[in-house]
């Protein structure tokens, strides 16, 4: 791996995780102790780290946490768009999971005065944002706290999800690719997603198309996972005819 690409796939994992050590990065990407010193300087020069004893955490942390924002805010009109989609596939009665994530959150808005409806989740901004909702049960996991992503991981998070039966889940990830499957930043996250998926009859990937041929860090699995894909009309040719042969349902959100 280049330097470059490796210092990338350091920042999106603190964008993920918020900090992280430097022995277990060397761990993850194989290299020295010495390396990951020499690339998270170069982060922190370039104004993205603070580095501090033994490893770093991401620059304004803090104040991401206090104001409740989250870290990827790119794409916002096209994450509206495919969470307006993914009302039509929620009924009242449903126990659906909404996976942590800002287009999952963008869903969560419009979820607002639905009743009858009991919402699981990991992500702490979506039950605060739902808990008062009278026709909305919510239900958090528990787990270890990511920053960045307001949400909660690891394992006694997986372990949340199971002997659960829920009818829907509407999971994010960071990349789709035929080769690597579904991607994300973080590992710790994996036995989550996985955890998400064994308790759900439908699994929706919820996706904006500039994911699409993307790979993260850490792969969950192949695209057999999910049973359906919710995305934005600028997917590609070559994208939607890889859902095709996977013989993934491809639903495109376009507005009308």
């Amino acid at each position: 791996m280049l330097p470059t690409h490796r210092r990338d796939k350091i920042l999106e994992l603190l964008q993920e995780d918020g900090s992280a050590k430097v022995l277990d990065l060397a761990k993850l990407f194989k290299v020295t102790e010495v390396t990951i010193r020499q690339d998270l300087e170069k982060l922190e020069k370039d104004g993205l780290i603070i580095r501090e004893y033994g490893g770093a955490y991401l620059k304004n942390i803090k104040d991401q946490v206090q104001t409740f924002s989250l870290t990827h805010q790119e794409n916002l009109d096209k994450k509206e768009l495919i969470a307006s989609k993914c009302l039509e596939f929620i009924e009242s009665g449903d126990t659906i999971i909404l996976d942590s994530g800002s287009t999952t959150t963008e869903l969560a808005k419009k979820l607002k005065g639905m009743k009858n409806l009991t919402v699981i989740t990991n992500a702490l901004n979506i039950a605060l944002m739902l808990g008062a909702e009278p026709g909305i049960e919510v239900i958090v996991t528990g787990g270890e706290f990511k920053p960045p992503t307001l949400s909660l991981t690891g394992q006694k998070a997986a372990d949340f999800f199971k002997g659960l039966n829920v009818q829907k889940l509407f999971l994010a990830t960071a990349g789709i690719s035929l080769k690597s499957g579904l991607t994300y930043p973080s590992i710790s996250d994996l036995v989550v997603k996985r955890a998400m998926i064994e308790a759900a009859e439908q699994r929706y990937l919820v996706a904006d198309s500039s994911k699409m041929g993307k790979t993260a860090l850490a792969s969950l699995g192949a695209l057999s996972l999910i049973d359906y894909i919710i995305t934005d009309p600028g997917i590609e040719e070559k994208h939607k005819q890889v859902f095709y042969d996977n013989e993934i349902e491809l639903i495109i959100a376009n507005g009308k």
